[in-house]
């Protein structure tokens, strides 16, 4: 199987500190990968590294068959690289169909097919992105990234902060990305059953090292390395 993405010795971080050391990984075309550790371990810095928002140090970033560790962000992205940032980086000015086809790209989602997704949006199309919720804000968040056509879609926490109704009906919506395009997804959840659930592999990071990898269902059937890596209680 095809490479969606390959990641070999990465040491990078902001600055002269270094936060990712020595990380290696690789995700197969139309895979799906949960980042998972406690807080502080390097999961942001891993997806904000490969967009080129830090300082790399050493190690390469191979996206399909293509090294980008040295393009520039906006480079990746039009390579098909989508990134929902955790702080959702939405314009509040803008309205939610503005901030959609602001982001549009030949060969993305079609509005209408991000407004089938989350309903929500259709109905607040007309509302600047300062007027929504937050979780209609991470749900244009996720839209706009899918309207710019990715092959690889990297999701920073896209739970965080909302509330438990919002987080059902969010990953109910990723999971029809997962299972109805062929899209290569990047996870980044602190909510442990969530992601080893929505994920067919899972990495778990400590001090910036990758410390276990497996399939997300060996993870999710051993409490002792759940509860010893993660702090989840078996």
């Amino acid at each position: 199987m095809s490479s969606a993405l390959r990641v070999e010795d990465l040491v990078a971080g902001y600055g002269a500190t270094v936060v990712l050391d020595g990380l290696s990984f690789d995700l197969p075309t139309g895979g799906t990968l949960a980042v998972l550790g406690r807080n502080g371990v390097g999961k942001t810095t891993l997806l904000a590294t490969l967009m080129g928002f830090t300082n790399r140090h050493r190690g390469v970033i191979r996206f399909g068959d293509r090294p980008i560790e040295s393009v520039a962000t906006h480079r990746r992205n039009r390579a098909g690289l989508g990134y929902v940032p955790q702080e959702r980086e939405i314009f509040p000015s803008l309205s939610v169909e503005e901030n959609l086809l602001v982001a549009r790209r030949g060969g993305g989602w079609t509005l209408a097919a991000v407004y089938d997704l989350f309903p929500a949006l259709k109905e607040r199309r007309r509302n600047s992105g300062n007027r929504l919720s937050g979780g209609e804000q991470q749900m244009l968040a996720v839209g706009r990234a899918l309207v710019g056509a990715p092959r690889l879609l990297l999701l920073d926490e896209p739970t965080e902060g909302l509330a438990p109704i919002v987080v059902e009906a969010l990953a109910e919506a990723l999971a029809r990305i997962r299972d109805q395009s062929v899209l290569s997804i990047i996870l980044v959840e602190q909510r442990v059953d969530l992601a080893l659930s929505f994920a067919r592999d899972a990495i778990v990071l400590d001090r910036g090292r990758i410390v276990w990898r497996g399939a997300s269902t060996a993870l999710d059937a051993d409490d002792d390395t759940k509860h010893r890596l993660l702090g989840v209680a078996g």
